[in-house]
């Protein structure tokens, strides 16, 4: 077993030595700014649903539950589609197959109907998953080993430059002040300019480039069905941990995104549209405001990105995650325990320290696994499901405290009442775990045995 870790790290740091893997990246760097925009839609996609379906706050996250639901189904079955055909094919099936799931949008958006708003979803997710557990790992393996999380934090810091720019996008272009008929049909008319005619076509010129393009082997991280490996998974202790803290990381970033407009909407947070007399067409209104919030959030993990590819070539990985968990679980703390400005910003800012951990996790998740790192990547980008878990979670706690201690400040299935801004604790409490992993869960073999062996 060490002697196929060891030969395949070789492997991995001769072939990085001599190559120049520039141009690989950046076409690589394309699929992470394309599913970052998609994903961040979701969050403009919720208050949305609220209106034009007319569902509470617990409901409409069946939105991310869907999305996110489909990479604990598909992730083995994407590693499993790699061996199958390689790296490069599995992007372009990926890709095929979120064009796919953009059209769906049409009859969604048409009918309406919000169980075709969720297939399309799921089919959408199940194409990024492929991308994701394809993307990940050979980015991290497209270089030297000691500048993998570095080399992730630069791809991903493109991925958040998309989740910066379309939610604003989305909520000028989806989202509108009233709640009429020919609000709605305009808010469902621009669903459909976005995903059919703006990101199916971008998805089919993408496959082609790829289609096109030659990306380079990388061997030591691949392995094809049947091949024996003197090797396991679960012999590698960050790998579960690794998961865990994918689990809550992505859990808990999507319950703050998810959450965003409506915490940012509550008359005692945001403070927006105070004209309106009405409290029931004033939060709707301060909504539509709210929402374009969602943007700084995510432009806080982009900024945090690019400031950590260049730390990271200096600062350990795990005191950098260390530092970021500990910032975030404090900066969630507060937003729950105060209000006004202070909680507005308090709550956007951790999208900054939000922005390392999923690379971060996912290399510490994957380190010195060798030829196995397509199967680590599976089980890593299964955990994405805590996306589809945690947010649902915290809305269904932040609409049981609602109907309990805010009777007066809910109409049908619309509550201004505090609900979630007090529900989103359960975010801290997953960035405390992520602590536990930079600081213990997060040691490779080599390091976590090799202190073992001297002490």
């Amino acid at each position: 077993m060490a002697m196929t870790s060891l030969k395949s790290s070789a492997t991995v740091q001769t072939n990085t030595g001599s190559a120049n893997y520039g141009p690989a990246l950046a076409v690589l760097t394309t699929l992470f700014f394309i599913w970052g925009s998609l994903t961040s839609l979701n969050d403009v996609l919720i208050p949305f649903a609220q209106n034009v379906f007319h569902l509470a706050i617990d409901a409409s996250m069946l939105i991310q539950t869907a999305f996110f639901s489909a990479y604990f189904v598909f992730s083995i079955p994407s590693a499993k589609i790699i061996d199958w055909i390689g790296y490069k094919r599995a992007i372009i099936v990926g890709l095929s197959t979120m064009v796919a799931a953009c059209l769906l949008f049409y009859p969604a958006a048409r009918i309406p109907s919000f169980p075709f708003f969720l297939t399309a979803l799921v089919i959408l997710a199940a194409g990024i998953t492929v991308l994701q557990v394809a993307a990940n790992p050979y980015v991290a393996v497209l270089g030297k080993p000691e500048t993998a999380s570095s080399r992730l934090n630069l791809t991903q810091a493109f991925n958040s430059l998309g989740t910066a720019v379309f939610p604003f996008v989305g909520a000028r272009l989806i989202l509108g002040e009233s709640v009429s008929a020919a609000a709605q049909t305009a808010s469902q008319d621009a669903v459909i300019k976005l995903y059919v005619y703006f990101f199916a076509v971008l998805l089919v010129l993408l496959a082609i480039l790829f289609a096109v393009f030659k990306l380079p082997k990388m061997e030591a991280a691949e392995h094809r069905l049947g091949e024996k490996v003197n090797d396991s998974i679960w012999k590698h202790p960050n790998l579960p941990y690794g998961a865990i803290g994918i689990f809550v990381y992505v859990g808990a970033e999507v319950a703050i995104g998810s959450d965003i407009a409506n915490y940012l909407a509550l008359p005692n947070i945001g403070h927006f549209s105070s004209e309106i007399a009405d409290p029931a067409a004033r939060y709707h209104a301060a909504l539509a405001v709210a929402a374009r919030y969602i943007s700084l959030y995510w432009l806080g993990a982009m900024v945090g990105r690019f400031i950590g590819s260049g730390v990271l070539q200096k600062v350990k990985t795990s005191r950098v995650l260390a530092f970021c968990s500990a910032m975030a679980a404090l900066l969630v703390t507060i937003s729950v325990l105060t209000s006004g400005h202070v909680a507005m910003w308090s709550v956007l800012s951790i999208g900054l320290f939000n922005s390392i951990m999923f690379p971060c996790i996912f290399t510490s998740g994957i380190a010195e696994l060798g030829p196995l790192t397509g199967d680590g990547s599976g089980i890593l980008n299964m955990a994405i499901v805590g996306g589809a878990i945690i947010p649902l979670a915290v809305g269904r706690i932040a609409v049981m405290m609602n109907r309990t201690y805010y009777p007066s400040m809910t109409q049908g299935e619309t509550s201004w009442g505090q609900g979630i801004h007090y529900a989103l604790i359960i975010a801290a409490f997953c960035y405390l775990y992520i602590l536990f992993y930079a600081v213990s869960g997060s040691k490779p073999n080599s390091e976590r045995y090799g202190a073992g062996a001297r002490a």
